[in-house]
């Protein structure tokens, strides 16, 4: 019951908060149902569920305002579904502090991308198949990674994107877009392993997807984007240091 009651209140708030982002939540909720009791990989396949639930809406909503970029979009959608089940097939052969270690180096790398790092003004002079091609090379990166931690990619897919010179909204559309798919695809990759609670997963999914829809609206009425950003950098980095002392100690 504690888990359904604490879990819940921050699965719907947590993907409310990174909803405003474009970003799905589950690098926030793997260490936190882990930390509850919750088995490592049932942890990744929940929040990688969660992912693809709450980003959903979002991203039909990004679709209908014109701000998903298809040229790059489809690439980075198409290697992240695929290599992301190769890394979710490949979390069950990997040392459990191992794998917490990689997890906290991700999210020292996503709070820093949150906190420190500014998109260049302009679209980079590619050519159609060099934008396909480096949309490709992120999204098999993303894809791959999200897949092993437990993660949508999109810390990952969103600074490759504004680096590729897309204007910030598009390329939150555009990543939503990819990790909706890359968390599905990562979920069904760890689901064929067994071991899931489908009434666990029901439950937070139904608190993921309304939680996203608040996001979204407080998102558009009283918060910027900056404001935002600075938030949730800080709060991986507290979360990160919060594993790496379990690490050590």
């Amino acid at each position: 019951m504690l888990l359904y009651l604490v879990g819940g209140a921050a699965v719907f708030v947590g993907s409310g908060i990174m909803a405003m982002a474009g970003l799905g939540a589950a690098f926030l909720f793997v260490p936190l149902f882990y930390y509850m009791g919750v088995p490592l990989g049932e942890a990744t396949s929940t929040a990688l569920l969660l992912n693809a639930v709450s980003l959903s809406a979002a991203t039909i909503a990004y679709a209908r305002g014109g701000l998903v970029d298809w040229r790059a979009g489809i690439p980075v959608l198409i290697t992240a579904v695929i290599l992301a089940p190769v890394g979710a097939s490949l979390t069950i052969h990997v040392d459990q502090q191992v794998l917490l270690g990689l997890f906290v180096g991700f999210l020292v790398f996503a709070g820093a991308m949150m906190l420190f790092y500014r998109p260049r003004k302009g679209r980079r002079d590619l050519t159609p198949a060099a934008e396909a091609g480096a949309g490709g090379a992120v999204g098999g990166v993303a894809g791959f990674l999200g897949g092993l931690l437990g993660v949508g990619g999109g810390n990952i897919i969103l600074p490759g994107l504004t680096w590729l010179g897309l204007d910030a909204k598009v390329a939150a559309g555009t990543t939503a877009l990819a990790v909706v798919f890359s968390s599905l695809s990562g979920f069904l990759g760890h689901a064929a392993l067994g071991g899931l609670d489908p009434a666990f997963l029901l439950t937070m999914a139904v608190l993921a997807g309304a939680g996203s829809l608040a996001g979204s609206h407080v998102m558009q009425t009283r918060l910027s984007s900056a404001q935002l950003k600075r938030v949730i950098g800080v709060l991986l980095w507290v979360i990160a240091a919060k594993m790496a002392l379990d690490l050590i100690t």
